[in-house]
Order: structure tokens, then C-alpha cells, then sequence
């Protein structure tokens, strides 16, 4: 049987990637010392590698295709293909960010005073790129860890990943700059891409998967409504598209079916009711293809 190989970010990632892959349509598990998850289509084999390394293995040929982030990707200059922007991360639905960090009460306020100063980040090549561009020449290390104690006692300045900024405020670090703003991203090696069979496999796994974060931010709503009413109801629904009617039994009833997003739902729900709605249901989408 022919098989796709696919590597999965352990760590950080993982869970939100096992429930987007759920929501595509993959069942994946995998204990909690195990490299190898499960999963529930023959023809997918999974491993579970760190995110920093799995565009290196996906380039090198080991894995066909992989889930990383795009930051990674440009860390390890890595020769791979990328097919789909998957646009979540470990808290929510949107980028991240790698970010110039110093301490609260420093004196770099831009990136140019960072001239001849130390920095300590995981990002040790995109940080010497962004310094450059800057036209500043400064000593970049990598950091195995913890870098947000690293300043001020063991360097001036960091650079690390955030979503919220919260983790920095707690330790005193006051934001400088935005180096690189990255999206998970679905990566495939380029001998992988030109074989039809793992290409199509591929393009399969995308569509799906970009089903799944679209239905990540909507609900369905359905309802029954009276045709003198109808033209009221249809003017209060935003739609991705057209609002589905059918006819109802009762000749002079119909249903009214549409997709919209989950953070207006709350409002439009009590004026479908003032404009003659009933029986209005709410439900939980898993993917949505446009």
C-alpha cells in the first residue's frame, strides 16, 4: 500500500494540531513517550518530530510532508514547498510573533542602538537577517531555554516568540520591534509534490484541513419562517453566500439554512426573532469547503 509520510510538531503544538486534524477528519493519538501516533487512514504515516526540526526532514526526503511553523522554515533555510497557510498556534486562531524583547528599564528603543550589544534567541539566523537589513552589527547566541531570564544579567536584549505579550510583561521585558510574524504552515518536499499519487494525497489533506480552520470561526443556523416574513428574516443574515430556503409541508412556511460567523451569532439570533423566526437552531460545524 502506498504511503504518505507526515511529521507532526510535538510539543507546544501538538494538541492543537491533533484536534485541527480531528476536525478534518483524521482520528490521531499517540502516548505520551511515543514518536509514533496513530492514526486512522492507511495510508497516512505520522511521527511526531519538534517543529523546529520537520522542514529539515520534510527537504532531506525523510517525511513527504509536514506541520511546522513558517518561522522554522526560514530558520532552517530548508528547501521544501509550501502548500497551505494554516493560520493557528498553540492559543488561538491567528500568527505569532517573534519579537525584540529588553528589559523595562533599558535603553535600546531601537533597533539601531542594538549596535555592538549581545542577543539570545532560538531564532539565531532570522535575527542575524533582521540585523542586517538593519545595518547593525551585533552578537547573536542561541538560547536553549528559558530566554526571557536571560536579560539583562546574560544579555542585552532577546528575541522570542509570543502570542499575547503577556509572558514578556510578566518578566519585566518591554517590546522593542517585530522581527518575523509566522503561521503554522503545511510543507511538502518538492520530489513528494511532483508524484501524482502523494500529490493529490497532499492537496487532499489541505483542502480538508482548510475546511477545518474555516469552520473553526462559524456556526450553521437554521430556522423555519413564514413567506410573508421571509424577505424580513434573509435581510438580517449575512451569508458566505446565499441563505439555502426550502420549501416546508405547510405550503406557506419555509426553512432558511446559512453559515455565519460565531462572533455575531449572539446578536443576529434575537433579531431573527423580532423579524419572525422560529425554531431557530444553532450547530457546530466541523469543516467548511468554499
Amino acid at each position: 500500500m502506498k504511503k504518505l509520510k507526515i511529521g507532526l510538531p510535538k510539543g507546544s503544538l501538538q494538541q492543537a494540531t491533533f484536534e485541527m486534524m480531528r476536525r478534518a477528519g483524521f482520528n490521531v493519538s499517540a502516548g505520551a513517550r511515543s514518536y509514533f501516533p496513530s492514526i486512522d487512514d492507511d495510508e497516512l504515516e505520522a511521527m511526531l518530530i519538534r517543529a523546529q526540526e520537520v522542514s529539515r526532514y520534510v527537504d532531506h526526503g525523510v517525511l513527504d510532508v509536514g506541520i511546522t511553523g513558517r518561522d522554522w522554515v526560514l530558520e532552517s533555510g530548508a528547501r521544501v514547498r509550501e502548500v497551505e497557510e494554516l493560520v493557528y498556534a498553540k492559543s488561538g486562531l491567528k500568527p505569532v510573533r517573534w519579537v525584540l524583547a529588553v528589559p523595562a528599564g533599558s535603553r535600546i528603543r531601537k533597533v539601531k542602538d542594538l549596535q555592538g550589544k549581545r542577543i539570545a534567541t532560538e531564532l539565531v539566523n532570522v535575527t542575524k537577517s533582521y540585523l542586517k537589513r538593519a545595518g547593525v552589527r551585533a552578537e547573536v547566541e542561541f538560547s536553549w531555554g528559558a530566554t526571557e531570564a536571560k536579560a539583562p544579567a546574560l544579555a542585552d536584549a532577546i528575541v522570542e516568540l509570543t502570542e499575547t505579550g503577556s509572558s514578556l510583561a510578566a518578566n519585566n521585558l518591554r517590546i522593542v520591534d517585530t522581527v518575523l510574524e509566522s503561521s503554522t504552515v503545511l510543507v511538502a518536499n518538492p520530489a513528494a509534490w511532483k508524484d501524482k499519487w502523494k500529490r493529490t494525497k497532499i492537496e487532499n489533506l489541505a483542502l480538508l484541513l482548510r475546511g477545518a480552520l474555516a469552520a473553526r470561526t462559524r456556526v450553521g443556523l437554521k430556522m423555519n419562517v413564514s413567506k410573508k416574513k421571509l424577505a424580513g428574516v434573509l435581510s438580517v443574515l449575512p451569508a458566505m453566500k446565499t441563505p439555502t430556503v426550502s420549501p416546508l409541508a405547510r405550503g406557506d412556511w419555509c426553512a432558511v439554512e446559512t453559515i455565519i460567523d460565531e462572533e455575531t451569532v449572539r446578536d443576529i439570533i434575537p433579531r431573527l426573532k423580532r423579524a419572525g423566526a422560529e425554531g431557530i437552531v444553532e450547530y457546530a460545524l466541523n469543516k467548511v469547503i468554499s
